[in-house]
Order: structure tokens, then C-alpha cells, then sequence
């Protein structure tokens, strides 16, 4: 008579989870009788760290966009505007025009207060950048009030650069063309 052989009570290989593994029943006896921490406490750990890192980026953002102070009018406000200072009034010089013509101009910079009376600063740096920015122009150029200003304003650019903002503005005492 032919014997039949049973397995009782064994699980089957990959039974209770999808893709293998072992059932949780087996996996509490393989350690020392205490439960392994689930999905769930894993969880909270994310919700612990990734809370305040939110609220952080959160409360920076609120502060850039909305508190911050903004540039443009209200940031040149923060800064204030420097004051203007004694004058310096420059010789007449003579520059030369295109098509043989000259003008005769006169300058004066306004400084700034930060500079003092006994220190005024060297002209010989404004009357380069004068001769550098009128020269070859025609008289009907420089003769031109819109074409005067915008010389005038880049001059004035330069001047500020020139002197490390020492000079605020510029003025023409003379500028005679011939």
C-alpha cells in the first residue's frame, strides 16, 4: 500500500507578502520578542524633521517677498542721498571741435560734504574727461540743448566715477563754441 505524505503547518515561501518574504508572525519570533517598528513610526520621524525644514523655507520666504525691504525708491531711502558740499570751480579750457571749430568751456563739480574744504580733489581728472567727451564733436552738436544735457549727465557719470563719488553734479560756467 502505497504511504502519503503530508506538510502541515509550514508556511509557503513568499505567503503574506507581495514579492516574498516572510509572514510577521515569523518575523516577531526570529527577534527577541519585540515588535519591528512599522511604515508608521517611520513617519513620523519624516513628519518631525520635514515640519520645522517647511516652516523655515516657509517663514524665509514670507521675509524675502513681503517684509524685505524693496529695492529701487524704498532701498535708496535706507541709504540717504549725500549731501552737496562746497563747489569747485575749474579755468576756462579750450577743446577742439570737429571741421576746425572749438568750445571754450568752463567748469564747476559739485562735491559732496564727505569732502573736505582744506582737501579738494585734483582737476586735472575733469578736465581729461571733458576733453576726452567733447572732443570731435560738430558745433551743431554740442550747440544742441538735448545734445548738451545728455553730455552734460555723462559727464557727470564719469565724473563720479573718476572721483569715488565725491562729485555729485556738474555745471557749465562758461561754454562759448566758434
Amino acid at each position: 500500500m502505497p504511504i502519503e505524505q503530508r506538510v502541515i503547518a509550514q508556511p509557503k515561501i513568499g505567503a503574506g507578502k507581495i514579492g516574498g518574504g516572510s509572514t510577521a508572525p515569523a518575523a516577531e519570533e526570529a527577534g527577541d520578542g519585540k515588535k519591528k517598528k512599522g511604515k508608521k513610526g517611520g513617519k513620523k520621524k519624516l513628519l518631525l524633521i520635514v515640519g520645522p525644514v517647511l516652516l523655515i523655507v516657509v517663514a524665509a520666504a514670507v521675509y524675502f517677498f513681503v517684509l524685505a525691504p524693496k529695492s529701487g525708491a524704498a532701498g535708496e531711502a535706507a541709504t540717504p542721498a549725500p549731501s552737496p558740499g562746497v563747489v569747485l570751480t575749474i579755468d576756462p579750457i579750450s577743446i577742439n571741435l570737429a571741421e576746425g571749430h572749438y568750445l571754450r568751456l568752463g567748469l564747476a563739480l559739485q562735491l559732496t560734504d564727505k569732502v573736505g574744504e582744506k582737501e579738494k580733489p585734483d582737476p586735472a581728472k575733469a578736465l581729461d574727461a571733458a576733453i576726452t567727451l567733447f572732443s570731435g564733436h560738430t558745433v551743431a552738436e554740442v550747440g544742441d540743448a538735448a545734445t548738451r544735457e545728455q553730455l552734460r549727465a555723462e559727464l557727470e557719470k564719469t565724473l563720479a566715477e573718476l572721483y569715488d563719488g565725491e562729485v555729485m553734479g556738474v555745471y557749465f560756467t562758461n561754454f562759448v563754441t566758434q
